[in-house]
């Protein structure tokens, strides 16, 4: 990591008590393992009445108001509105090619995944911040506010090398991780392999999937020129290339090939794309553009 980045903390007070006032958004009603402090849209037992209907045969006689019944001889069921444990789910891509910029993809991507995971835990989710990889075994599984120092811990040893394919990160943590949820990828989806099976992936397993595509101003505008020798950080492959005006051209359709392909394709499976900048401060990210894009409020 550079040097720069290693001693900036990840959240500051300021931005955390910003984030305790905010909660996580699912765009799915899921079931969750434990009741929690968010409301469902889903009708079950729990401790805060909802609504009447009509009794109809075969539903359950524990959940008839037998009051209503003495007063006007008619059977009526009682609903409820049930609270719902949120499963939320940060993985973060520390593959070396995460380890550019200043400040790095990799620092901005943990400060992201602190954010979320703190809005989480704030509200009584189940929370999971975990690299893809060997990395993300040994995670924390979060909950409450006490857990903070447990993540931060977590996110602060993780360092690049982590060269593990998307596809291949994320189904170890599918075989995992069984509960379904919300999904936030943190990656700059540059994979030789590809992202696509990756988040097919996800969305197999009926995850509210988030992507938050993480590029330093140095890749989308690289400040190089004249005669270069590249070399890919994972995997050592190497390129002679002289750097013109005409190259640079290319370069820069290739990116917004890249970027575009992946918005459609996101955008045709109902993920939802959120462009990241490492420039960008993470509290305008945060309170910003993540409420914009209905990840939180």
């Amino acid at each position: 990591m550079n040097s720069s980045t290693q001693s900036v903390p990840l959240l500051s007070p300021d931005l955390l008590a910003r984030l305790e006032r905010m909660e996580l958004v699912s765009r799915k009603v899921f079931r969750g393992r434990m009741k929690g402090e968010r409301k469902s849209k889903r009708k079950g037992q729990s401790v805060e009445f909802h609504d009447f209907r009509n009794y109809v045969p075969g539903d359950d006689l524990r959940l008839i108001d037998w009051n209503l019944y003495a007063r006007l001889d008619q059977l009526f069921l009682k609903l409820f509105q049930e609270e719902e444990d949120l499963h939320f789910y940060a993985l973060i891509d520390a593959s070396e090619s995460m380890n550019f910029g200043d400040p790095t993809k990799l620092h901005v991507a943990k400060q992201l995944a602190a954010a979320l995971g703190y809005v989480g835990m704030c509200r009584a989710d189940r929370v999971s911040v975990q690299a893809l990889g060997s990395e993300g075994r040994r995670a924390p599984v979060l909950r409450g506010r006490a857990s903070l120092w447990k993540m931060l811990n977590y996110l602060e040893s993780l360092e690049s090398g982590q060269n593990v394919s998307l596809f291949d990160g994320v189904k170890d943590f599918s075989i995992r991780n069984s509960g379904s949820g919300v999904v936030v990828l943190l990656s700059d989806l540059m994979d030789k392999r590809g992202y696509e099976s990756a988040l097919r992936m996800l969305i197999g397993r009926r995850m509210d999937v988030f992507v938050m595509h993480i590029l330093s101003p140095e890749e989308i505008d690289p400040p190089l020129r004249g005669d270069r020798r590249l070399i890919d950080v994972e995997d050592g492959d190497t390129a002679e290339i002289t750097i013109n005006a005409y190259a640079l051209e290319k370069y820069h359709e290739t990116v917004r090939s890249f970027i575009g392909s992946v918005k459609a394709f996101c955008s045709r499976r109902s993920i939802a794309y959120i462009p990241v900048r490492t420039e960008t401060p993470v509290e305008t990210i945060v309170t910003k553009y993540l409420r914009e894009r209905g990840v939180v409020r």
